[in-house]
């Protein structure tokens, strides 16, 4: 996967995530798009031990294991981002 298309997905992943969680995420987009990467790669490592990382055609599983992986790491991403930053995690 080339760098250019990491951060596409991760950028795509980090939004989906920041949609499904309730309430309102005060992190800013190049933070979501990195919490979405991260979200990817962890997603693709749970795929590869469950085995289902490489199959024929579209990868549903492994990709519903990045969106997981995503809203996991933007669930305790943002709230440490406000507490970094000063702020609360509910204001907006």
């Amino acid at each position: 996967m080339s760098w250019l298309w990491a951060i596409v997905v991760g950028l795509v992943l980090g939004v989906i995530a920041r949609a499904i969680l309730p309430g309102r995420q005060n992190i800013p987009l190049w933070l979501t798009a990195i919490f979405g990467i991260i979200g990817s790669i962890i997603g693709n490592a749970v795929a590869a031990g469950f085995g289902v990382d490489e199959t024929k055609g579209i990868d549903w599983l492994r990709h519903l294991f990045q969106l997981a992986g995503a809203v996991v790491v933007v669930a305790v991403g943002s709230p440490l981002w406000a507490k970094i930053r000063g702020g609360s995690a509910e204001r907006g």
